[in-house]
């Protein structure tokens, strides 16, 4: 492995699938992002875009998002302990898929300032993989564990596109992300199970907190590990978080053997945002 590609951690392991990883840079030209943010996506896994989004534009999407996490906490009010899986009332929430339920999440996603995210570091074909809404709550502060995004499910090319936005003003004490800079380049990371959710990284050297402005995206690779603190404020952080892959990607279920795989191209909700460069509306 080349010799400017940080060291993995003691106690890091790669993930049994990830065997030949290898970074593919971004090569230009560029339509949203600078020179210098492309060099730190590949040298450190992640960058901030500021002022990506206006208020005017973040005002609908997070009302939207509002009124699934009452729904979610609603629910998760229910639950023994208000806790399903890694969602907990009062101290995270997870709003997963809001395109399959809010036609204003659904057009946010087809953002031109995604398609050219997309075009700028993933190529001329980008689809939608993932959205959900995360809510970090005050009333039981709690920290969410190292992790990579491609540890929870394994993507194929592992090299896919991030894009944290922040509804409201993120910091480190709502809670805001910190990231491990360089060890992207390993490619994916094994990870545990923990009750906060997977982990790969236990207190790792050199983490860094993306304090993120609203309107501002934390931009980062699905390979890079990244935590949130604890909010310790008396307010909700909320952010929204967009995922993009290439067109083609495709998915291994968790308890798949090697052969097994489904196309992330569900056209419910991985509809594509960019074809041949062009923008591609998303569908009704």
């Amino acid at each position: 492995m080349a010799a400017d590609i940080a060291p993995l951690p003691d106690g890091a392991a790669l993930h049994e699938r990830n065997r030949s990883f290898e970074w593919t840079a971004p090569a230009g030209p560029y339509r949203r992002i600078t020179s210098a943010q492309a060099q730190a996506w590949t040298e450190q896994g992640y960058f901030l875009l500021e002022g990506a989004f206006d208020p005017a534009e973040l005002a609908p999407v997070t009302d939207a998002l509002d009124e699934l996490d009452a729904r979610v906490t609603a629910f998760l009010k229910t639950q023994p302990d208000g806790k399903l899986m890694i969602a907990e009332d009062g101290n995270i929430t997870f709003m997963t898929h809001a395109v399959l339920q809010s036609p204003t999440a659904r057009a946010f996603c087809g953002h031109e300032v995604f398609q050219d995210l997309g075009h700028d570091l993933i190529g001329p074909d980008v689809r939608l993989y993932w959205d959900q809404g995360v809510y970090k709550k005050p009333e039981k502060p709690g920290t969410f564990p190292w992790h990579q995004d491609n540890g929870y499910t394994y993507v194929h090319p592992q090299q896919y596109l991030t894009c944290w936005v922040a509804l409201t003003d993120a910091t480190t004490s709502n809670g805001c992300p910190w990231v491990v800079p360089g060890l992207h380049r390993h490619g994916t990371l094994a990870h545990w199970t923990t009750d906060a959710g997977f982990q790969c990284l236990d207190d790792p050297e050199g983490a860094v907190p993306v304090e993120a402005p609203a309107g501002s995206v934390v931009v980062f690779s699905s390979l890079t590990p990244h935590a949130t603190g604890p909010n310790t404020t008396e307010a909700v952080r909320k952010s929204y978080i967009v995922q993009l892959a290439p067109d083609g990607a495709v998915i291994h279920p968790a308890q798949s053997g090697d052969g097994a795989q489904v196309p992330a191209a569900d056209p419910n909700r991985q509809f594509p945002i960019l074809s041949g460069g062009r923008a591609v509306a998303p569908p009704a």
